[in-house]
């Protein structure tokens, strides 16, 4: 069995910031635009299983975590971790100005990968928009409503509270 000292494991996570902020626009569109597209396909899969057993629901959702690192995809707590470490560790090249472009472009493509996928299903629960949303449909708009009337009662002052709820 290998072991990795402290240092060594703080090294690679530095590196690995790193190497994002230097990565290709491109490179960095698709793999947090999938990123996104997973985590949504895993929430919506976790409501749609429907087995009455809870448990069985709340173990597809890490499994998206799970195939989404596997195949080296990025989220944006990841880069929000890494990037700074790179940039605290005065990396030659990275930048603060690197780090917002990095952030930027890793939450736009997470957000329309997600997005996407949130379309797609609204499609299929609603079958093409032409009835109203079937029971996986309502669960999720049910989820959704609960995630964000709570805050209602307090305005924008529940802004900072929404974020960390996340």
């Amino acid at each position: 069995m290998s072991y990795v000292t402290p240092t060594d494991f703080a090294r690679k996570m530095i590196d690995a910031g790193e190497a994002k902020v230097f990565m290709s626009t491109k490179d960095m569109l698709i793999r947090a635009s999938m990123a996104g597209a997973i985590l949504a396909l895993a929430a919506a899969f976790a409501v749609t299983v429907n087995t009455g057993h809870p448990l069985i629901g709340a173990l597809l959702f890490p499994a998206g975590f799970c195939t989404l690192y596997l195949l080296g995809f990025d989220l944006l707590t990841g880069v929000f971790t890494l990037v700074p470490l790179a940039l605290i560790d005065k990396r030659r090249g990275v930048t603060l100005r690197g780090m917002m472009r990095n952030w930027g472009l890793v939450f736009a493509a997470h957000f329309g990968g997600a997005f996407t996928v949130a379309i797609f299903m609204a499609i299929i629960v609603t079958f093409g928009w032409s009835e109203a949303p079937n029971a996986v449909g309502e669960k999720i708009g049910h989820i959704g409503e609960g995630r964000t009337v709570v805050y209602a009662a307090h305005g924008a002052a529940s802004a900072p509270v929404a974020v960390r709820a996340e």
